[in-house]
């Protein structure tokens, strides 16, 4: 899995950057503990150690961070993006200058054991859903500026994106109806929005309850309802109404407990915010040998 993925979403996320500021943040006006410890010649070898059984993610952005630490650094990847690993499965190993790959080493660490995090969770909450036409989708509950790391490990895991940022979809939710005075207000003024911007933007409306599924039915001209913190029974009874004439995701207080059963209603997306906001990182480290 690539992140050439979220670039097929037009999500301009920009590895290079991200990995200078994190740098910049991490070296300050040097390195001192390695520059006062270690020869500027000295060379080494380090190995990275899987220490909890995972979904591994995080791989490809690894190779990036130390090509730009160091371009010298010689990476050779074992285990790719996607893997199931195991306690002591070695992912990749790293050889060069010893200063370059201790600097390097935290950021690959951070980057990897939440990536590795995300895409656990993930996969964990796709194979309760497997046998279903049901796609587990992320949402925008994410960490500022490092949205696109998370999304990419969402699809590691098997997940799928919901829209990346504000721009690439029109998601009419509960305040956009208030503030517009209705459904029908915020769907007409949406389509007319689309139309004189000559956008092509697909429109998804939330329901709080089935009174407000049929007024979206009634209005038309969306692509999705969004059931928000609906009931089993309701979700069921909404995707009746619906009655495949839009697309369905169903969102707001689906666990690990739950997602089996809402899946096996016919929902064609479940959101799920936790995913990338409350999310345990994988235990992973970087081993000289």
């Amino acid at each position: 899995m690539s992140k050439k993925l979220l670039a097929e979403k037009n999500y301009h996320f920009n590895t290079q950057q991200f990995i200078k500021q994190a740098i910049t943040e991490d070296i300050g006006d040097g390195d001192h503990t390695s520059l006062a410890c270690i020869p500027s010649s000295a060379k080494g070898k380090a190995k990275l150690l899987v220490k909890e059984n995972c979904i591994i993610a995080g791989v490809e952005l690894a190779v990036e961070i130390f090509k730009q630490v160091d371009a010298a650094l010689k990476v050779k990847v074992l285990i790719k993006d996607g893997a199931t690993v195991k306690i002591g499965d070695i992912i990749l190993t790293v050889e060069g200058k010893s200063q370059s790959i201790l600097l390097a080493e935290r950021l690959v660490l951070n980057c990897m054991q939440r990536m590795s995090g995300i895409a656990t969770k993930t996969n964990h909450l796709v194979q309760l859903c497997k046998g279903t036409k049901t796609k587990v989708i992320d949402t925008r509950k994410t960490t500022p500026t490092i949205r696109g790391l998370e999304k990419w490990s969402v699809l590691i895991g098997g997940g799928a994106n919901h829209r990346i940022g504000l721009y690439d979809m029109i998601l009419i939710k509960d305040n956009h109806i208030d503030y517009a005075g209705g459904i029908k207000q915020a769907i007409d003024s949406a389509n007319a929005y689309i139309k004189s911007k000559k956008k092509k933007l697909k429109i998804e409306v939330e329901a709080r309850n089935l009174n407000e599924v049929k007024e979206i039915l009634a209005v038309g001209r969306v692509h999705r309802i969004m059931l928000d913190n609906f009931s089993y029974a309701d979700i069921r009874k909404a995707i009746q109404l619906i009655d495949g004439k839009y697309e369905t995701e169903a969102s707001g207080g689906i666990t690990e407990k739950t997602i089996g059963t809402y899946a096996k209603c016919g929902v064609d997306f479940i959101s799920v915010g936790a995913l990338t906001h409350h999310i345990k990182s994988i235990d992973l480290s970087l081993k000289a040998y």
